[in-house]
């Protein structure tokens, strides 16, 4: 634990000098020089002021070099406060009370090195200046209390600034998981899609032109269709917001998955009960985890020669099973591990399960299991 203090380093993007600032600093100098003329005994009024300026010119470092500022301040202090107890007979100025920032600036703005380092010389110099300025002992832990306050709450600022940081990266991550989700499920989908259609149609191309021409007309319109998803994710990206980044699908527009089979793998999809009546968030993600299976089966079955999607409601939750007949396999295409982490990610966050893997009857299975209304979040 040490260790990692130690190596703590500085927070980044410490403010800028403002204009407030320089206000501070030089009140501070105001205040020590009309406290000086004010004085009936100016023996060491150069000594004093030049403490005072010193102080609150280490106040404009305070933030972008912190272990300086802590030293040289409270270094020159502490000289002045020896010399105070050997040799000088005169009390500090009130512009030197701008030591009480630094504590704060130290535990804020230092590195780990640099705050252990800081707070030594601190620590040095609180009993120095008690002894130069005798005090009761309530006058001591006052001293004290203050000082360890200063540094207690730059430490609380910063520990508090860094959890809201990492609270907005932790939010910048799970949006970007979204949109990988997202990108994958939708634009992947579409793609495979395009990919099978432009397989069957060059196999189509001299024995049916016909089916071939139709097999053209279905890659345009799944390309139309993934432009139009692709720019919403590009907008989503670029605006920031968290506008819907494809568009509302549901359970009825997984019976828009069915194709005869033939030159591309058969898709058949049989909904019972009432599905279409589920939330559109539970619906949206059943379309999306039966359109990902079919494109799995579709690219990754070998020897399948049918795919079978159904949907079953109950009173509580809605049914998915998607499976094909093709060589039951336990292991799977690299690419289709981003799916299946994408399909279970998808049941996970309405509250419900999927399962994927070898039927016991033969081939693939995805089972999912949603509730029909989302939980609380």
């Amino acid at each position: 634990m040490l260790a990692g203090i130690w190596a703590e380093p500085r927070p980044a993007r410490p403010p800028v000098r403002v204009w407030r600032d320089w206000t501070l600093s030089s009140a501070l100098v105001v205040i020590s020089v009309v406290e000086m003329l004010l004085r009936d005994d100016r023996a060491w009024a150069p000594l004093l002021v030049g403490v005072s300026v010193v102080v609150a010119a280490c106040l404009l470092y305070r933030r972008t070099r912190p272990l300086a500022a802590v030293t040289v301040a409270f270094g020159t202090v502490l000289a002045f406060d020896i010399a105070r107890i050997a040799v000088i007979d005169a009390s500090g100025l009130l512009g030197t009370a701008g030591l009480l920032v630094l504590p704060y600036a130290l535990l804020r703005w230092g590195a780990g090195r640099e705050v252990a380092l800081g707070l030594a010389v601190i620590l040095t110099w609180i009993p120095v200046t008690l002894v130069a300025e005798p005090t009761s002992p309530a006058e001591k832990a006052a001293g004290y209390g203050f000082f360890l306050f200063s540094a207690a709450l730059g430490a609380a600022v910063r520990y508090r600034t860094r959890s809201h940081d990492r609270d907005i990266e932790q939010v910048r991550l799970r949006q970007r998981n979204e949109l990988a989700r997202e990108l994958h499920d939708t634009v992947g989908h579409h793609v495979s899609a395009i990919a099978v259609q432009a397989q069957a149609g060059r196999a189509l191309a001299a024995a049916d032109p016909k089916r071939a021409l139709a097999t053209l007309v279905t890659i345009e319109e799944e390309a139309s269709r993934t432009l139009r998803e692709m720019r919403a994710l590009v907008g989503a990206l670029r605006d920031g917001t968290d506008a819907e980044l494809a568009p509302r699908r549901g359970v009825v527009d997984i019976r828009r998955l069915t194709r005869p089979g033939g030159e591309v793998l058969g898709v058949r999809v049989q909904v019972s009960g009432d599905a279409e009546a589920v939330e559109p968030a539970v619906g949206t993600a059943l379309y999306l985890i039966a359109a990902e299976a079919v494109t799995n089966a579709t690219r990754h079955a070998r020897g399948a020669t049918g795919v079978t999607v159904g949907v079953t409601a109950s009173h509580s939750r809605v049914h998915l099973r998607v499976h094909d007949d093709g060589e039951a396999t336990t292991t799977s295409s690299p690419h289709a591990g981003y799916g299946l982490r994408g399909m279970a990610e998808r049941a996970n966050l309405l509250g419900g399960t999927l399962r994927a893997g070898p039927d016991p009857d033969g081939g693939w299975s995805v089972d999912a299991s949603l509730p029909r209304t989302m939980r609380p979040s």
